[in-house]
């Protein structure tokens, strides 16, 4: 299935976060059966507080297709996105949306917001949830298990 492709692609991009010591997000955009833009979390890396998968890929791109607005894309990520970065599909207007994991603290596609299905937006978003979604959400998981571990040795 192109779906499971795709999100394997955002899992190698989460890998290479986690390698950075970055919480392990990943994204691909995806735009004719092409990845367009990729990108995985730097925040800690670059102090940069917005540089989120999602906007690192959205921003490769949007570079790529030299235009601000990617229609017809499909924005793969293993976690749901937050508000920032919903808000920043919406901006970009992403076609689909596909992620792997529920986030149950700040997820921004009905976990715990509705930002990217919010009738009211003048763009609407397809919505694809649960896509390998027991690996998507391991990678994060794990990570975070093994942070609370370095801390309690510490």
């Amino acid at each position: 299935m192109p779906h499971e492709k795709f999100m394997k692609e955002a899992l190698k991009e989460a890998r290479k976060a986690a390698k950075k010591n970055e919480v392990p997000v990943g994204c691909v955009i995806v735009n004719d059966g092409k990845i367009i833009g990729r990108g995985h979390n730097i925040i800690r890396s670059k102090n940069d507080a917005c540089g989120h998968a999602e906007i690192v890929a959205i921003r490769k791109a949007c570079v790529k297709l030299k235009n601000e607005r990617l229609i017809g894309s499909t924005l793969y990520v293993n976690i749901e996105p937050c508000p920032m970065c919903a808000g920043a599909i919406l901006l970009a207007r992403v076609k689909t949306l596909v992620y792997g994991a529920n986030d149950i603290k700040t997820g921004a596609c009905g976990s715990v917001f509705s930002v990217i299905n919010d009738p009211r937006n003048n763009h609407q978003v397809g919505l694809v949830k649960g896509v390998l979604a027991t690996e998507c959400g391991g990678i994060v998981s794990d990570f975070f298990r093994s942070k609370r571990l370095e801390k309690r040795a510490n």
